[in-house]
């Protein structure tokens, strides 16, 4: 899937494949996205390219989750539509629970806001999965069970999230 959107001043371009072999070629302005947005992809199994025009941080950081988000939205309509991972990265342990439900609607329990990682607020992360919710009109409930260490804590968080969507875009038993 193909997308490009104008959101704001922040452009995006991002291309998903689905069955792919969790590669990343993401260029969003944000070395810690950047590098989470790699994690999706690996353990997702997702082949990515994406990138955002530079502006702000949180533009550029929604922009990216929504034109994700709608790269996907197609393959979770057709596909099983829900999906759920528990996932740790060290002492984080993550659970993510998704449907596409075209309800977009995100609860976390997570709240990094006073939280620093290389340099920038990670509430950046919390406007990436709203944008990524509308985007996909997805249900996302993110849940971290255990963590201390921010990264570890994001790590978690991505990978949970990249299995999840894998399994909401498998196709439905009888369909294949």
């Amino acid at each position: 899937m193909t997308a490009t959107e104008r959101e704001g001043e922040a452009q995006s371009l991002v291309r998903v494949t689905v069955d792919g072999h969790g590669t990343a070629t993401v260029g969003t302005g944000l070395p810690v996205l950047d590098h989470l947005l790699g994690l999706l992809a690996v353990h997702g199994g997702f082949d990515v390219q994406l990138e955002i025009a530079p502006g702000a941080a949180v533009l550029e950081a929604a922009s990216a989750g929504r034109a994700l988000g709608r790269a996907l939205a197609e393959p979770l309509r057709a596909g099983r539509r829900h999906g759920t991972a528990v996932i740790p990265a060290d002492e984080a342990l993550a659970h993510v629970v998704l449907e596409a439900s075209g309800r977009p609607l995100l609860v976390s329990n997570v709240d990094l806001s006073d939280a620093r990682v290389a340099g920038l607020d990670t509430d950046i992360v919390a406007r990436f999965l709203e944008g990524l919710t509308e985007g996909a009109e997805l249900t996302l409930h993110v849940r971290l069970l255990e963590g201390r260490d921010t990264q570890h804590v994001l790590d978690a968080i991505f990978k949970a999230l990249g299995i999840s969507l894998a399994q909401a875009c498998r196709p439905r038993p009888g369909k294949e």
